[in-house]
């Protein structure tokens, strides 16, 4: 059974005096390796079924072997009940990926990265009547030196705002502080700024005082008898005698981090933000493509 946690905020607007059912945004964390797309497929339609999400957005950045995303591991989490797929700092790690961002419509890249990059950090979705706006942005404290996410969003956020008043921002970021900044920049423009990256899902859940939900990290879809993810005698390894070590993607104690987002669709204020920890069934894990060098 997943664990849950509820934060609340704005109640929401009213048509002839009956509150309007909020719209349900589910945001899986980032994708690890076999683990984490088994997870996906064995534990999202319980989850489905428990929370009647109206849209679900999952970053995959690291679901090719915990780098990268293909075009074939792309079609496979569609086919789970996917709306969206964001990205981060290994987004073109695969060279069979470079064309898919620009071929698969449902597939981001971060906003910031320079424009001749191929793909697009932002879209509008529609399904079932309801409008909602993703943007994909990275983090620059201790990641890439990209463009100013800051910068680079403020240009995007208005003119899908005249869209639609629902825009969620998956924020690939590393350093907690920078997160947080970005959560008070877009407080009351957009309805979600969602952090991704660490694989470690935090406790910081709010909504903030404008109507924006915020939280620092979504966490991680994968094996969590892990590093990261990873397999703990390869990071270990890493971490102890200092060489560039091979890590491979650990395959046990498979879970889904997420959260669950209420949205006043008139208004695109969060009422709610909650907290999801789902255990996925167990089953023997093989292991993955080939591992790398690289960080997380």
């Amino acid at each position: 059974m997943p664990t849950r946690k509820r934060v609340q905020g704005f109640k929401g607007s009213r048509v002839q005096g009956l509150v309007q059912r909020p719209r349900r945004v589910l945001f899986l964390g980032d994708v690890c390796s076999e683990a984490g797309r088994k997870a996906v497929r064995h534990a999202l339609p319980q989850l489905q079924e428990k929370t009647e999400p109206d849209f679900i957005i999952v970053n995959v950045e690291n679901a090719a072997g915990g780098y990268g995303i293909t075009p074939r591991l792309a079609e496979e989490i569609l086919k789970s009940g996917v709306d969206c797929m964001t990205t981060g700092d290994h987004a073109f790690d695969r060279k069979e990926a470079w064309d898919c961002f620009v071929s698969q419509p449902k597939l981001l890249r971060p906003l910031n990265f320079p424009d001749p990059v191929p793909g697009k950090g932002q879209a509008v979705f529609e399904k079932n009547g309801f409008c909602i706006g993703v943007i994909n942005l990275m983090g620059r404290a201790f990641m890439k030196p990209l463009d100013c996410p800051f910068q680079r969003v403020s240009q995007v956020v208005e003119q899908l705002r005249r869209k639609t008043p629902v825009v969620i921002v998956d924020f690939h970021a590393e350093a907690t502080a920078e997160k947080q900044a970005m959560g008070w920049y877009l407080d009351g423009r957009v309805s979600a700024v969602l952090g991704t990256h660490t694989h470690v899902q935090t406790a910081d859940e709010r909504i903030s005082p404008q109507g924006t939900a915020y939280i620092s990290d979504v966490g991680m879809c994968g094996a969590f008898d892990s590093i990261l993810g990873m397999s703990k005698d390869d990071s270990l390894r890493r971490i102890l005698e200092m060489v560039p070590v091979r890590l491979h993607p650990a395959t046990r104690d498979l879970r889904i981090n997420a959260v669950l987002l209420e949205i006043d669709e008139s208004s695109g204020r969060a009422l709610s933000i909650e907290r999801l920890n789902s255990v996925a069934e167990e089953e023997p894990t093989e292991p993955d493509e080939a591992g790398s060098t690289a960080g997380r």
